[in-house]
């Protein structure tokens, strides 16, 4: 047996449940991979389908399949791939994503190269009813950048990571069962305290969203979840009130809700440049991670501007006379809020038309 059979550069850690009809496409855009050296971990959660059959008549020797003895969820099987792994570093891939060909060859080229590095992402299209969609994260990123977009949101698709396996062995248990839902971001909070996180802004992964898909069905767990990690990052800044200010920004910024009056629109403002502030004081990015960081923060503040002028919950008053001075506009120029505004307008009408109809 040769050495790389015995320690890989990658190993390839899949949980699969009831995936027989997708992880074909999955394997196959693994062996269709510019860098070959890795050993692809299957862990099978007691799928009820031909899960298992599938993965064994696949013709790849660097394949291993755990069959597990009951059902546990996803976590789980993660836990269990990543305890069997034996690469130096270790890929994250669900069962129906799939790999450009030059992903890996990129991503153990760029860990190489930057040793203060324990987790390296990358951008990612989307494929949703068979279209391939542009990605909906920040297009252009730095370290900093990602470390910052951390504290607000989740910049990073969990299928595209690559990670250090010494680092990954430090975490235990390696991704949390009670925090199902939001695990990944867990994670990469957790994992960050070893060193830096990156993304590589190529997209190399194309990720299968589906419409009944975990993210669609359990949008209140991933909530609490999520505010779970939040709470615990802004402990130190905000006290009592982190676990209240993480709520503002899992609600209004990770998952873009309208926000319901101007006060609440004034609130996530102010956290928002409070946060800012603070990553700025205690990182000092280099002068282009700076630019970015203030840009992609007037980006999301635009954002949620727009949304409660569409949804007619604020008017343009409301969103030029509470806007942080430096937080700007973002992507949205003042034709643009009114235009936010106008379709608000004409929502508002249907619903008072409706009520009355109804009424």
């Amino acid at each position: 047996m040769s050495d790389s059979a015995i320690s890989p550069t990658i190993s390839v850690v899949i949980g699969a449940y009831n995936g027989a009809g997708l992880i074909v496409e999955t394997l196959q855009s693994l062996k269709a991979q510019s860098f070959g050296d890795f050993e692809v971990i299957v862990v099978d959660d007691c799928s009820t389908d031909d899960t298992i059959a599938v993965v064994r008549a696949f013709d790849d020797p660097r394949i291993r399949l755990i069959a597990a003895e009951k059902n546990q969820g996803v976590v789980a099987s993660r836990n269990r791939g990543v305890a069997e792994a034996r690469g130096r570093y270790i890929a994250a891939l669900d069962h129906d994503d799939l790999c450009h060909p030059e992903r890996f060859a990129k991503q153990v080229a760029y860990l190489d190269a930057n040793p203060g590095t324990v987790l390296v992402g990358t951008a990612a299209s989307i494929l949703e009813d068979g279209m391939v969609l542009p990605g909906t994260l920040a297009p252009v990123t730095t370290p900093a950048l990602i470390q910052w977009l951390l504290r607000i949101e989740n910049p990073l698709v969990w299928s595209s990571v690559m990670m250090r396996a010494d680092a990954a062995r430090q975490l235990d248990p390696f991704q949390r069962p009670e925090m199902l839902f939001a695990e990944d971001y867990d994670l990469y909070h957790r994992i960050g305290r070893f060193g830096a996180i990156a993304r590589l802004d190529e997209e190399l992964l194309i990720y299968r969203r589906h419409s009944g898909g975990a993210s669609q069905r359990h949008v209140d767990a991933m909530t609490d979840r999520a505010t779970d990690v939040l709470a615990g990052a802004y402990a130190d800044l905000f006290g009592e009130a982190a676990r209240e200010t993480a709520e503002l920004m899992v609600r209004y910024v990770m998952g873009q809700r309208p926000v319901p009056n101007r006060a609440i629109f004034q609130r996530v403002g102010d956290a928002l440049v409070a946060l800012q502030d603070d990553f700025l004081e205690t990182h000092t990015p280099d002068s282009n991670s700076r630019s970015l960081i203030r840009w992609e923060t007037a980006r999301r503040w635009a954002r949620i501007g727009r949304a409660g002028l569409r949804t007619g919950q604020l008017d343009l008053g409301d969103a030029v006379a509470v806007r942080p001075d430096h937080l700007g506009l973002g992507y949205a120029g003042i034709d643009d809020l009114i235009m936010s505004r106008l379709v608000g307008t004409a929502r508002t009408m249907q619903r008072k038309l409706a009520a009355r109809a109804a009424g």
